[in-house]
């Protein structure tokens, strides 16, 4: 099986977790070169890693003959980055949030298709053993057809934190705040469990971060294509952070949920993943009992991996398999483009004081 030769487009912290997961697919993948436009900054990544650096995409595929590329340079970044790959003859494997509109989407969309090449956006909690539980749940029909769906995420960012980064905190550097950076994992599995949003009626705000420019805080009202109701609140306020939790509401009566994260919330780069993402509800008919032992199996399994870059290599690995196989990967710019909808419904909701159907 060849290897997938990978860049990493950007030399932040997370592209520091992306190069571990690189380093641990050995026949699988290989990281071969970085790419930036601050010289130093790519140099000195490159040395830590023992790759090329290179100031283009196309410098990349046409000096290290890489195949795919993995953005994560900031968010307001990722849409030309992503489609400068595309151009290149990269299959592209770009960070959350895909992009912050739903135009910038539809335009790597489509550089990618007029390349022929592969579009995946990461997501790598949908790798999680207690999320893929109710994904098959939600398949088998277990919880007949998904009627509610909720997001909780109470967490908390410091002043530190957004000091961190040059560009964190700002709508200009950022792109927005706790929906654009700490929310799009949930929100995607909100949408991968329930389907399209069709309506939205939002608020945001920032409650207690006086020096960012930013929101710390969103609630929204959804409606689903298929006639499910949905309820999001998020938030950067909680000290030192509570929990983040995914729910669904089958129409038979039965319910499934997840906590994907708890207590302080991870940090890419700055801290560890303090508790393992467990199922917190399960009233599935005759699989009321299995919630222990789920809950037991899980905490065992993450004491064996580095649950900071472990679930990142998992997707690399699908996204390999893809591009080898022709397929498109489980979760593509499609995927990601929905998370960008519902990101882009909540803002116009709460700018315009109304419910907003967002861009189909």
């Amino acid at each position: 099986m060849e290897e997938l030769r990978f860049a990493l487009y950007g030399y932040g912290k997370v592209a520091e977790l992306h190069a571990k997961a690189l380093a641990s697919l050995a026949g699988t993948a290989r990281l071969v070169s970085v790419i930036g436009r601050d010289k130093g900054k790519r140099e000195a990544f490159a040395a830590r890693w023992g790759v090329s650096a290179r100031a283009t995409a196309a410098e990349a595929a046409d000096l290290d003959h890489a195949r795919a590329v993995l953005v994560t340079t900031p968010h307001p970044l990722h849409a030309a980055h992503s489609r400068e790959s595309s151009a290149a003859g990269l299959h592209v494997l770009v960070e959350k949030p895909m992009a912050l509109s739903v135009a910038d989407c539809d335009a790597m969309i489509a550089a990618a298709a007029a390349a022929g090449r592969a579009l995946g956006v990461v997501s790598q909690r949908r790798w999680y053993p207690a999320v893929r539980r109710i994904r098959e749940a939600l398949d088998s029909g277990r919880l007949g057809t998904p009627a509610l769906g909720q997001v909780v995420m109470l967490g908390w960012r410091d002043e530190a934190y957004y000091r961190s980064d040059p560009w964190r905190g700002s709508w200009a550097g950022e792109g927005g705040g706790v929906l654009v950076n700490q929310a799009p994992h949930q929100l995607d599995l909100l949408s991968w469990f329930l389907g399209p949003v069709v309506e939205v009626s939002a608020y945001w705000a920032n409650l207690n971060h006086p020096y960012i420019e930013v929101e710390d805080t969103a609630v929204a009202a959804l409606r689903f294509t298929g006639g499910a109701l949905g309820s999001i609140l998020v938030s950067n306020s909680q000290k030192p952070g509570i929990y983040a939790k995914v729910h669904v509401h089958g129409s038979n009566g039965a319910s499934a949920g997840v906590q994907t994260d708890g207590g302080a919330m991870f940090i890419a780069g700055m801290s560890g993943v303090l508790e393992p993402p467990v199922n917190d509800l399960w009233t599935v008919p005759g699989e009321e009992g299995k919630l222990a032992f789920w809950k037991a199996e899980d905490e065992a399994f993450f004491k064996t991996v580095d649950a900071t870059w472990w679930f990142f290599a998992r997707q690399v690995e699908d996204f390999a398999a893809a591009v080898r196989e022709g397929r498109p990967p489980a979760v593509s710019g499609r995927d990601g483009r929905e998370t960008v909808r519902l990101m882009e419904g909540i803002y116009g909701s709460g700018r315009s004081g109304g419910p907003v159907r967002p861009a189909p």
